[in-house]
């Protein structure tokens, strides 16, 4: 686990190279952040800033937590009107070039100035920042070890402006192996190690449609020589539903998170749980924690080798479950002196036996467990595959929102200019930002008005 002390805030960086595409650069770490620690690159979306991204996505608090560092470029109205990266643009997105060129300029400073893992840096972006996301990914695999689109578009969807209102609105219907050509153009030639590539994308998003969604699967299943079928789908919190597709040796390559009734923007979920991040706000949508689940796959989250010469144990199981608890086990280790549980990257439990129950759960809850044999000195091994266990029931929760920032979160919809719960259809007046209600969620895309009180 990484430190938990923050740093004061952002810091501006100045002179971090010939800066080609007028970029600005910002930069987050921990006070104390030891070297060869992970470095994230984090890109906001059109009409936002650095800074607003920080404030809202959940970003600064994993840092803290894991143990990295964060770089937050911007760019302002002199480059785009509406302050958006320019993904559509070639000169912009296209490795040694523009916008791309200053990205690379950045992590570059960032790994001298905090002594980064080179090969652990990542990038996500919202938007057109997930658009720009996409482009790097594909001009910068050998910088970028992995990335995450979040309501964005696959990359070289489009090289004009004209053409960039078509990809968001209807993207091109290639095949993946044409999707996969433009990536492997984009890339120095030969390339044959890709990034691992987290989805993101609101079944409701009518900026960015969820077909783009479609196509960046198809395009990074692709270029990993892999295809359309799921390894796996799972049910998450949020209304959301993760669909996984892995490599040869089991590690998910490319993972869709598609987050039901959630219109355009970066999915958050306020509060101070361990799954919990950020702060709503424009294109800012109370749903799930990305930002957890986007640094759970990366890695980022302690499920990374330990220091010790054990192998992971193997055969981990979820050999039951409640509403509250998951029981876990697994084959012994020749030489464990004892076994650590993780439950999302967080130890949760130390036990001398291969099973373990897991308590205190909340109900109807996804959960991802992985466990390390440790030596007699305590000396952690290499970590386990992970097995993702989900509590039975579900957890009501509560809202209260004016109706439109209900129907921009998903849990309403309007007709006619007048708002309706979803789920229930219970009407709910004006569509406007004076009329406030409490909405409880029920079960899964399911609200009902309660404003008398709400008893979750």
């Amino acid at each position: 686990m990484g430190p938990q002390a923050s740093a004061a805030g952002l810091t501006q960086v100045t002179g971090f190279g010939s800066n080609p595409g007028n970029l600005s650069m910002y930069t987050y770490a921990p006070d104390v952040l030891p070297p060869g620690a992970p470095l994230v690159v984090a890109l906001h979306g059109c009409t936002q800033s650095a800074s607003d991204y920080y404030a809202h996505s959940g970003w600064p608090k994993f840092a803290d937590r894991y143990g990295f560092a964060l770089v937050l470029p911007q760019t302002s109205s002199a480059n785009n009107a509406n302050s958006c990266f320019n993904w559509f643009e070639p000169a912009d997105s296209s490795r040694g070039q523009g916008e791309a060129l200053s990205i690379r300029q950045m992590v570059d400073n960032a790994v001298a100035r905090y002594g980064s893992d080179t090969r652990r840096i990542y990038v996500t972006g919202l938007s057109a920042g997930g658009g720009m996301t996409a482009n790097l990914l594909a001009a910068y695999p050998d910088v970028f070890a992995g990335g995450a689109v979040d309501s964005g578009l696959p990359a070289s969807c489009a090289t004009t402006v004209s053409a960039a209102y078509t990809c968001m609105y209807g993207p091109p219907d290639r095949t993946p192996a044409q999707w996969g050509d433009l990536v492997r153009a984009a890339a120095p030639a030969g390339t044959t190690s890709w990034p691992r590539v987290a989805i993101w994308q609101g079944s409701a998003d009518t900026t960015v449609r969820p077909a783009n969604a479609t196509e960046l699967r198809d395009q990074w299943t692709d270029v990993w020589g892999l295809g359309q079928t799921p390894s796996r789908t799972e049910n998450l919190s949020g209304g959301t539903t993760l669909t996984a597709y892995d490599d040869a040796s089991g590690r998910p390559a490319v993972e869709v998170y598609s987050v039901s009734g959630m219109a355009h923007g970066l999915a958050v979920d306020p509060g101070s749980g361990a799954e919990q991040c950020g702060t709503t706000g424009t294109y800012y949508l109370d749903t799930i924690c990305s930002s957890y689940h986007t640094a759970r796959f990366w890695g980022l989250d302690g499920d990374g080798p330990g220091t010790g010469a054990l192998p992971a144990p193997t055969g981990l199981t979820v050999t039951g479950t409640t509403d509250t608890t998951v029981a876990l086990r697994w084959d012994a280790v020749p030489g464990a002196a004892s076994y650590t549980v993780r439950r999302g990257g967080m130890k949760v439990g130390t036990t001398t036996s291969t099973a373990y129950t897991d308590t205190g759960l909340a109900t109807g809850t996804a959960y991802r467990y992985t466990v390390t044999a440790a030596d007699p000195a305590g000396a952690e091994g290499t970590v386990s595959a992970a097995v993702t266990a989900t509590t039975t029931g579900f957890t009501p929760t509560c809202h209260t929102a004016s109706n439109y920032d209900h129907t921009a979160a998903g849990r309403a919809h309007q007709s006619g200019g007048r708002t309706y719960a979803n789920g229930s259809d219970e009407p709910m007046g004006l569509w406007n930002t004076f009329t406030v209600h409490t909405l409880e969620q029920t079960a899964p895309g399911y609200y009902v008005v309660a404003d008398s009180g709400c008893p979750a």
